[in-house]
């Protein structure tokens, strides 16, 4: 079995990863796989720590977050597509320009 650190530093290079994926990209679409991956990442963190306390409400926790997680993508794809059909782009910073 192995020991929460090892678990803890997936979940943070994952986080990182997440992370670099939201503030270097422009693309909307993997902003959203980025935030995405945080999510997925602060998930591990707390099955970890939960594993190891012996408690079963962080997985009751986590299975929600999943659920939140997945509403969260369905509502931000559907934005996307509604921007892409009034802009023909889904970059980020040609999307932030208020004029049509």
């Amino acid at each position: 079995m192995l020991p929460t650190f090892y678990y803890l530093c997936l979940s943070f290079v994952l986080f990182v990863i997440g992370t670099a994926g939201v503030l270097l990209r422009r693309n909307a679409l993997i902003v959203l796989m980025g935030i995405e991956l945080q999510l997925n990442a602060g998930n591990l963190a707390m099955l970890a720590f939960s594993r190891q306390l012996g408690d079963e409400k962080g997985h009751a926790f986590a299975f929600l977050i999943i659920a939140l997680a997945a509403a969260e993508a369905a509502v931000g794809l559907a934005i996307l597509v509604s921007l892409f059909r009034a802009r023909q782009t889904i970059n980020l910073d040609e999307a932030s320009l208020m004029k049509r």
